[in-house]
């Protein structure tokens, strides 16, 4: 599902010459990702890394809008009754979000997800902690809290307190949000 998610992306960017172009750059020969099987990480990776290099668009970049489009379509449009059973705002959504996993591994068992917790909990923002074993993709989180952002139409910023990149065991963002 994340495969085809970034092929809608890139298609959506730049075409689906410029999809093939990125499937040449990463040495990726699937014509076409089946949503329910397994892919390793490193053909993600692999496609990240040369849809950077095929859209002239630094990676961090690329991975934050990827989270957005995630959030607005893959989401959505995959499974938006759980989006709906999320929550109805942005900081409900957020606290719920390790439920939200929980729901996402039973549709798919083999699935190795982040796993997610909330901290210090104010009015308008909360710590979010962010555990995954794979290395690099704190802008794909940056990228679906802005995509929730969008979704509940509630301005949001996002600050990283502390990431794997210095050492840390993980990421913890300060997620602020305005109520509209």
């Amino acid at each position: 599902m994340v495969n085809q998610a970034l092929e809608d992306l890139v298609v959506a960017r730049g075409g689906q010459e410029m999809w093939q172009r990125v499937k040449a750059e990463a040495g990726v020969c699937v014509d076409m990702f089946v949503r329910n099987h397994g892919y390793s990480d490193e053909v993600t990776y692999g496609l990240v890394s040369a849809a950077s290099q095929c859209l002239d668009i630094q990676a961090v970049q690329l991975l934050e809008e990827f989270g957005v489009h995630w959030v607005l379509q893959t989401a959505e449009e995959s499974y938006p009754e759980l989006m709906k059973a999320g929550g109805k705002s942005l900081p409900e959504f957020l606290q719920r979000l390790p439920d939200f996993h929980t729901r996402i591994s039973l549709l798919f068992p083999d699935l190795k997800p982040p796993e997610f917790r909330c901290s210090d909990r104010e009015n308008n923002s909360l710590h979010l902690h962010y555990f995954s074993h794979r290395p690099g993709l704190a802008p794909f989180v940056v990228g679906l809290i802005r995509g929730l952002g969008e979704r509940f139409q509630t301005p949001v910023s996002i600050e990283c307190l502390q990431s794997r990149d210095q050492g840390a065991d993980h990421e913890i963002f300060r997620v602020q949000w305005t109520e509209t």
